[in-house]
């Protein structure tokens, strides 16, 4: 499933296009694991912003964005971030081929997967999804686990930064010598770790979990679809 012979697969997914992202893409960067950023095409400006623990939070302008995530990936979280299941059939397509037309415009990739909004979704919304040529989309609910699921559109990761459990989880990951391929997916929002001032859970999981010479560093879409 992955290159070199390997079978265990680290990514992560972080969503809204938030200016937090800058200095979590340093330090993805500078431990040489990538992540897939989430965008919304519809609202992705410094004019979308809201406040959180005192510390206002802004979605970035999306000018500056091809050079910031080069080397990751870029999926879909829809256009304006609703609750897709609270939508008709015809809003729920808008908001994702527009969102998936534009990011593939403004970053010039073909564009796999998606983040659901609120992590919300039922079984007409996923059809949707697959509809729109979307091949992966990522819940929010821990599954503590890091078994790939055969249904790539109710995928549910394997931890938030926030889980009290993120370390245990990554050293035995680490220590994990599968006869199967196995992937720990990381999720959550780089604002978070503002908001909560706990910069160094990033800091110190990338660091335990770097430089092994049987993991994977991978995408959403390199790591689950093998792209």
């Amino acid at each position: 499933m992955f290159p070199q012979g390997k079978i265990k697969a680290l990514t992560l997914s972080y969503d809204d296009g938030v200016e937090q992202d800058r200095k979590l893409v340093e330090i993805l960067n500078y431990y040489g694991i990538k992540a897939t950023f989430n965008l919304n095409s519809g609202i992705q400006s410094g004019s979308s912003q809201w406040e959180r623990n005192g510390i206002t939070i802004r979605r970035m302008n999306v000018k500056s964005l091809t050079e910031l995530y080069r080397g990751h990936e870029i999926a879909v979280h829809s256009l304006t971030h609703p609750h897709l299941e609270n939508m008709d059939e015809e809003t729920i397509v808008n908001e994702l081929e527009q969102d998936k037309i534009n990011l593939e415009r403004i970053f010039d990739t073909k564009i796999h997967g998606m983040a659901y909004p609120y992590g919300t979704f039922n079984d007409e919304v996923k059809k949707i999804v697959g509809r729109c040529g979307l091949l992966y989309a990522r819940g929010v609910k821990s599954t503590f686990s890091f078994d790939v699921p055969k249904d790539l559109l109710a995928y549910q990761p394997t931890a938030k930064h926030t889980d009290n459990s993120l370390m245990e989880l990554a050293t035995a990951f680490i220590k994990l010598k599968p006869e199967s391929p196995q992937v720990f997916y990381l999720w959550g929002h780089s604002y978070e770790f503002d908001t909560d001032n706990n910069w160094q859970i990033i800091e110190d999981f990338c660091k335990l979990m770097s430089n092994k010479d049987d993991i994977y560093y991978a995408t959403n879409a390199q790591a689950l679809l093998g792209v």
